[in-house]
């Protein structure tokens, strides 16, 4: 797939990624898409393993791999460790996900590394940052249910995890960011750094505006799913044709263009004036407005909420995003040819150059695809990193 003409933000930048499942690749990916010359490198043979997931993982490879190189290197192969660090020497970023102390055990840590390169950014993405926890083997479930996430997101007394890997995630994101961060630092420098981003601690920062909440108020924030709300009307509501559709009112503007679109005398009563007032009485409120809502259309309460500039989604599935207007029509999904050959899309990054999205400049890679392109002026030898070291993730 061919590559924009102008330049991109990273061009020139070299990155090895030793990382599975989703936070070391979601880092690598936001590199990858951003211009660097992302190189995974893999086990020989089959690749990584996250090629292989079922069930939840199944996506996992193909969301997070476009735009990267795939080498095949062994460890524990002397000739091929001599090649991998012959590969680094040449790079300016490595980022791994492996357990502390396992690339330092093969001469692959960081002290080792900036010895012979100074420049390189080193990024470890963790389950915990340096403390108490930082040995600890971390999933995303683990730290959404040690920080208080789950208990925010499910039913009073039922902790529920997020619905996608958001700790794996903005994990990877975070540390994205610390790579930035750094390369900007050595243009002033001249000097690499060691930088890390973790799961828990991400997990930590998500919920900090329930932590202030507690700080300010002196009471525990009720489960989101309580139904407890800041705003008088944040819902989802059932319309008259059967759909589900959210509808948010959270100004006193809003709830004045709200009520005269329903044109209902009721929602005048001077009982909800304020949106304090409207949160204070919503267990009234809302099943007023649901009887409102349920006399009209889903067509209808949609054309009325864009047009007077109210928040409003109807509920929809994830597989419905191939579908939306808005992503097709905007360059929101960008092609993909998964491994059996059949043509799919995925969501691009969720960021904008003036009036520029970043694209696809290389398809998902076959396992050791690139072997001769970036290893063929490089002293080798053997095969990869072995995934029994990572870290796991969720």
């Amino acid at each position: 797939m061919s590559a924009d003409a102008a330049p991109l933000p990273l061009d020139g930048v070299r990155v090895i990624e030793f990382s599975h499942m989703v936070m070391g690749p979601t880092c690598g990916l936001i590199l990858a898409d951003l211009g660097a010359e992302v190189i995974k490198v893999e086990p020989r043979g089959k690749g990584d393993r996250t090629r292989y997931l079922t069930s939840s993982g199944t996506g996992f490879f193909a969301a997070f791999s476009r735009n990267k190189k795939s080498v095949q290197l062994d460890t524990d192969d002397a000739a091929d460790l001599a090649t991998l660090k012959a590969l680094i020497d040449t790079a300016d970023v490595v980022i791994e996900n492996f357990r502390p102390g396992g690339l330092e055990a093969k001469g692959l840590g960081y002290a080792a590394l900036s010895r012979t390169n100074p420049g390189l950014i080193y990024c470890s993405l963790k389950g915990f940052l340096s403390g108490p926890y930082e040995k600890r083997t971390a999933l995303d479930e683990v730290v959404q249910m040690m920080s208080g996430l789950a208990a925010m997101t499910g039913p009073p007394g039922r902790p529920l995890r997020a619905g996608a890997p958001v700790n794996d995630m903005m994990g990877g994101m975070f540390g994205a960011i610390a790579i930035l961060a750094a390369l900007r630092q050595r243009d002033l420098t001249g000097k690499g750094q060691h930088v890390q981003s973790s799961l828990f601690e991400n997990a930590a920062f998500l919920v900090s505006t329930h932590m202030l909440q507690q700080a300010i108020t002196g009471v525990a924030p009720p489960s989101m799913a309580a139904g407890k709300r800041a705003w008088g009307v944040y819902d989802i509501f059932t319309t008259a044709d059967g759909v589900q559709l959210f509808i948010g009112v959270v100004t006193d503007r809003q709830w004045e263009i709200f009520t005269r679109e329903l044109a209902e005398p009721a929602l005048l009563d001077p009982r909800w004036a304020t949106n304090t007032l409207r949160a204070e009485g919503r267990e009234t409120l809302i099943p007023l407005v649901q009887t409102l809502v349920g006399q009209r259309d889903l067509a209808t309460l949609e054309a009325m909420c864009e047009r007077a500039g109210l928040p409003f989604a109807r509920i929809v599935q994830p597989g419905d995003l191939y579908d939306d207007r808005h992503l097709q029509e905007s360059g929101g999904l960008l092609p993909l040819t998964l491994s059996d050959g059949r043509s799919t899309s995925v969501p691009a990054l969720p960021i904008q150059f003036g009036d520029r999205r970043l694209g696809v400049r290389h398809d998902l890679p076959a396992p050791g695809q690139h072997d001769a392109e970036v290893l063929g002026a490089l002293p080798r030898g053997g095969a990869a990193p072995s995934p029994a070291d990572t870290v796991a993730e969720g």
